[in-house]
């Protein structure tokens, strides 16, 4: 359950404050909000366990240390894993120099004690205050942090729609192209340009972003990268480990390192 004191009552909208905060800390379940939107933007951040997001036609994963950014007026919705902490801050979007669309953003270690004190403190603070400050630092900070993209797109398409809750259920299934193809009776050649033309990627490249999305999931919870191989469906954990590297750049325990706080 999530601890109920402050978190799950808090209406980011009913602050004048152009920027407010608040945390989540689920128990022992996993926890989940209903699908809701609201006029400040909301950038969420795990400081241990992650968060899985549905924002509009996608699911994205939030891993240690990174952050997912929600634009304003966009619906979703969070899954908080058991035992996560998680800081949910909330700017206006009149605030210029913020994403225009939902993107993972990395996060120094600077932004992220920002943001996990600005959880910590009144969130009716005045003009100038000392807290105003801090807020300025912040988002300063947040305008410079690099995006990248943990996330798998959920496309509207009847087939591709199929596909990928087959996959979302099954990811372990290594059947190629041609063998999807055929059992929606389509040509190769149709579902790889139906894919392209819907997701704006290769269909490897597609499901090669659910991998990734489980992976780091998988990672955050404490599951080995034998099991993480495994479960998705990989020959050798050699390969999975070249998978992940080719995508993000180091190997799974390296990556996870660089996320330790």
């Amino acid at each position: 359950m999530l601890d109920t004191s402050s978190s799950i009552n808090f209406d980011s909208d009913d602050y004048p404050q152009a920027v407010v905060a608040t945390r989540f800390v689920a128990e022992q379940e996993y926890a989940e909000t209903p699908v809701h939107q609201h006029h400040k933007c909301q950038l969420v951040l795990a400081l241990n366990g992650y968060v899985k997001c549905k924002i509009a036609d996608a699911i994205w994963i939030v891993p240690p240390n990174c952050a997912v950014w929600i634009p304003s007026q966009v619906p979703h919705s969070n899954q908080v894993s058991k035992n996560a902490n998680v800081c949910m801050l909330f700017v206006d979007p009149a605030i210029e120099g913020m994403p225009a669309s939902s993107c993972t953003l990395s996060v120094t270690p600077l932004l992220r004690e920002l943001i996990a004190h600005l959880t910590e403190v009144e969130q009716n603070y005045l003009k100038h205050s000392a807290t105003d400050k801090l807020v300025d630092v912040l988002i300063e900070q947040l305008r410079s942090m690099p995006t990248e993209h943990f996330d798998f797109p959920l496309p509207a398409e009847p087939r591709l729609k199929a596909i990928a809750n087959r996959l979302l259920s099954a990811p372990e299934d290594r059947r190629t192209v041609g063998q999807w193809a055929s059992e929606f009776a389509m040509s190769e050649r149709t579902l790889s340009r139906l894919v392209k033309n819907e997701i704006g990627l290769t269909f490897g490249r597609w499901r090669g972003q659910l991998h990734i999305v489980l992976a780091l999931q998988k990672l955050s919870t404490g599951d080995s990268v034998q099991r993480i191989a495994d479960e998705l469906g990989y020959e050798s954990v050699s390969a999975f480990i070249t998978f992940f590297k080719k995508t993000l750049g180091k190997s799974p325990k390296q990556y996870m390192k660089l996320k330790e706080p």
